[in-house]
C-alpha cells in the first residue's frame, strides 16, 4: 500500500546540504573523533594515540570539518607552550543519539547485510 502522506517524501527528501553535512559528520574518522571527545575533551596528540590508524593530514582535517559545522570546539589552553584541547559542543551531543541508533541498526542487521555482500560478491 502507498504511503498517503502528501509529506512524507517532502520530510525524507537529500538534498544536496544534508548530503554535505552527513558526508562530513558521518564519515569514518568523524565517527572516531565524536567517539572519543564524548568521552571527554582532548588534544590534538591524545586523539592521535586513540585513533592510531587515523594520519595527521585526515585527522587534522577531520577536525577542521567537525569545527566548521559546530560539532566540536577548538580550545587554546594558557599553557607552555600553547596547547590546543577539543571539545564537543552542545550542538554535537545531540549527534549521539542518531549515531547510536544508526549503530544499533547495523549491529543488528550486519549478519544478512554480510550474507547479502556474500551473495553479491559470488553472483559478480
Amino acid at each position: 500500500m502507498a504511503d498517503t502522506d502528501p509529506l512524507a517524501a517532502e520530510r525524507l527528501q537529500i538534498t544536496p546540504p544534508h548530503r554535505e553535512l552527513l558526508d562530513q559528520v558521518l564519515d569514518k574518522w568523524s565517527l572516531e573523533v565524536l567517539n572519543q571527545l564524548c568521552e571527554r575533551p582532548s588534544r590534538f596528540n591524545e586523539l592521535r594515540h586513540a585513533i592510531p590508524t587515523v594520519s595527521q593530514k585526515s585527522l587534522s582535517a577531520t577536525l577542521r570539518r567537525l569545527e566548521r559545522n559546530g560539532i566540536i570546539v577548538r580550545h587554546v589552553l594558557s599553557s607552555r607552550p600553547v596547547a590546543v584541547e577539543y571539545r564537543i559542543t552542545t550542538l554535537g551531543k545531540t549527534l549521539r543519539h542518531p549515531v547510536d541508533v544508526l549503530l544499533d541498526w547495523a549491529g543488528r542487521h550486519l549478519p544478512a547485510i554480510e550474507a547479502a555482500r556474500r551473495s553479491y560478491d559470488e553472483a559478480g
